[in-house]
């Protein structure tokens, strides 16, 4: 174990971080949405919407369309063609969903060499995202997962995966990473006075540090690399005007 990192627990999201699609994965939400109620999918601009998680980008579009609150039942419904579509995009164009470079042995690593305490935290449902990593080579059944299932804010999906993580390995936490790509996981980490690493696997990493993140990498291809910033990474800071 690398005692530096015993005590840290890192929390990695899924889509633009572990694994890419070039926004397919969007396009089947908005294309299961557009199947099922047929009324337009507003935006694939997450933005947009008041948190981007998929209970609210979701609940969002069902409020806007029909005035009021998503079932339980148009969940499922939902989810069910959503992951299908999800399925059916991977069989047709498999090499389209990639890991992010360096994704899938930095994962084994982590767990293997550094015995180092490790959750998703994702915006997603848990479902989808299940399936996103299973593609690429990362187990989820190795790994505790928190998502957007019925969370309001990417900070309730961030408190969730905390509390899941010591409920099952019992084990001290006094310092937690983030590990995103996108603007609002910058935000979160400020929020929550985490430590950040941005990943930009397009090599726009600028992104990112002009929102505040001082630790941003383009992959994961070096695990020495990736640990360094890790143990340097703090809350983004807001940048003075």
């Amino acid at each position: 174990m690398n005692r530096l990192l015993e005590h840290t627990l890192l929390l990695f999201d899924v889509d633009g971080t572990l694994v890419y699609s070039g926004r397919r994965d969007s396009a089947c939400f908005a294309k299961a949405y557009e199947q099922i109620y047929q009324k337009p999918f507003p935006s694939l601009d997450w933005r947009t919407f008041p948190h981007v998680t998929d209970h609210i980008i979701f609940g969002t579009c069902i409020q806007n369309h029909f005035q009021r609150a998503y079932t339980s039942e148009e969940e499922w419904r939902f989810k069910a063609l959503y992951m299908e579509m999800l399925q059916a995009e991977r069989e047709r164009e498999p090499t389209a969903f990639r890991s992010v470079p360096g994704a899938v042995a930095l994962m084994d690593s982590l767990r293997t060499r550094y015995d180092v305490q490790v959750a998703i935290a994702t915006g997603g449902w848990r479902e989808p995202a299940r399936i996103k990593l299973r593609h690429v080579g990362i187990d989820p059944d190795q790994l505790v997962i928190s998502g957007g299932n019925q969370m309001e804010n990417r900070e309730a999906i961030v408190k969730d995966a905390i509390r899941r993580i010591q409920q099952k390995n019992n084990r001290t936490i006094k310092r937690v990473v983030y590990i995103g790509d996108a603007a609002w996981d910058v935000t979160t980490s400020r929020n929550m006075n985490m430590g950040f690493v941005g990943i930009r696997h397009r090599g726009d990493v600028d992104v990112l540090k002009n929102l505040g993140a001082s630790e941003v990498l383009q992959d994961f291809v070096s695990v020495s690399t990736f640990v360094e910033s890790v143990l340097q990474a703090k809350p983004p800071f807001v940048k003075k005007i």
